[in-house]
């Protein structure tokens, strides 16, 4: 079923609990209506379109069966699931992997503006520029979300920068960005996201919604040749490691392993020699320049590295409420409930998309 109740509902300007009050249900069922997880049945359909002043085709219908088109692939053979590119030259619909180097793309990147002695001269028209959201993070599938919102909205952008889990929070405490996110391991009964959020934004009341969850760990060469199995292997004699910088997540996993097994940093090789990405350690991997790294298996895997897994962790998007209106913020929670997006952040490497889109909590 295709929904289309939340972006109705936002545009008239109700929250989910005033919407159900006003048709006679809790917040939790508008909540899983939006979300897909619940069919409504005859009379509550129409009382929702009665009090949204729209048709109940205007809030439901039904999706399309899916089906599979003719391609021309261009390279190797390519299994069922992978991923690739398409572009439709004249009739024939062409595919592109997406697998191996082609995961990940380095390029430049287009500028909004140019700074100038008195300030910045624009590159972009403003009304442009009032329709993009930054988001700051480090889930590589941030690039695949930028895309998915394209698609649903041309007229809006949405820009996803690299940065740790502990600088995207206290960037967006401080104002400069509409978005950030965080991918902090559960290591007591709490949510380690939502405290880590409470703890730095301050003054800004914000929803933190489940982006993605993927699988952590070390990045090893091919075939492993040290047999690396656990962080207690990073002693191992001659063994080279890059870290991250604090305030990353996977640091404070590193950390927090260390101290279970009873290690001082001081026994790895390495340990205070920082990378300031995932890719960036996964370079050096590939070029033996290392022998272990933190990253994610996905870039592992775009890498052509092996990957040794320490946690599976989810990383959540930071949300404040007075931003929410926003028409790429709108776009970007629409996008994280569609099927297209959830299929293709499933068939990510370590990747799953089981909680995508559940509201974690709020404040």
């Amino acid at each position: 079923m295709i929904c289309h109740l939340r972006s109705i509902r936002l545009a008239r300007g109700l929250s989910q609990g005033a919407l159900g009050k006003l048709v006679g249900v809790k917040r939790q069922a508008i909540y899983d209506l939006e979300a897909g997880r619940y069919l409504p049945n005859t009379a509550l359909a129409l009382r929702l379109a009665k009090v949204l002043d729209c048709t109940v085709e205007d809030l439901f219908g039904l999706e399309e069966p899916e089906r599979d088109y003719p391609v021309n692939l261009v390279g190797p053979a390519a299994p069922p699931g992978s991923r690739v590119s398409l572009a439709k030259v004249r009739e024939s619909l062409i595919a592109y992997g997406l697998e191996g180097k082609w995961m990940l793309a380095d390029g430049l990147q287009p500028a909004d503006g140019l700074m100038q002695a008195g300030g910045v001269r624009l590159l972009q028209d403003e009304k442009y520029l009032a329709r993009k959201a930054l988001l700051l993070g480090c889930d590589p599938a941030f690039a695949i979300l930028e895309a998915h919102v394209s698609r649903k909205a041309p007229d809006v952008r949405l820009q996803c920068r690299f940065a740790s889990s502990l600088k995207a929070l206290k960037e967006l405490s401080a104002g400069h960005t509409h978005l950030a996110a965080t991918h902090l391991h559960n290591s007591g009964p709490g949510e380690a996201n939502l405290q880590m959020a409470r703890q730095i934004i301050t003054g800004s009341p914000f929803s933190l919604i489940a982006f993605s969850q993927f699988e952590e760990g070390l990045m090893v060469a091919p075939g492993n040749p040290l047999g690396i199995k656990t962080v207690a292997d990073l002693v191992l004699p001659g063994l080279r490691f890059v870290n991250r910088g604090r305030g990353a997540a996977l640091r404070l996993l590193l950390d927090e392993r260390l101290q279970q097994a009873g290690l001082l940093p001081e026994n790895i090789s390495g340990y205070h020699q920082l990378v300031a990405s995932h890719l960036e350690g996964a370079r050096l991997v590939a070029l033996r320049a290392a022998d272990a790294a933190l990253g994610l298996r996905a870039v592992a895997a775009a890498t052509g590295l092996d990957f040794v897994p320490l946690e599976a962790v989810r990383c959540d998007l930071v949300i404040p409420h007075d931003l929410q209106d926003h028409p790429a913020i709108k776009v970007l929670l629409d996008v994280l409930q569609t099927r297209a997006w959830r299929q293709e952040l499933a068939s990510l490497p370590g990747y799953n998309s089981s909680s995508t889109g559940m509201i974690i909590g709020e404040l």
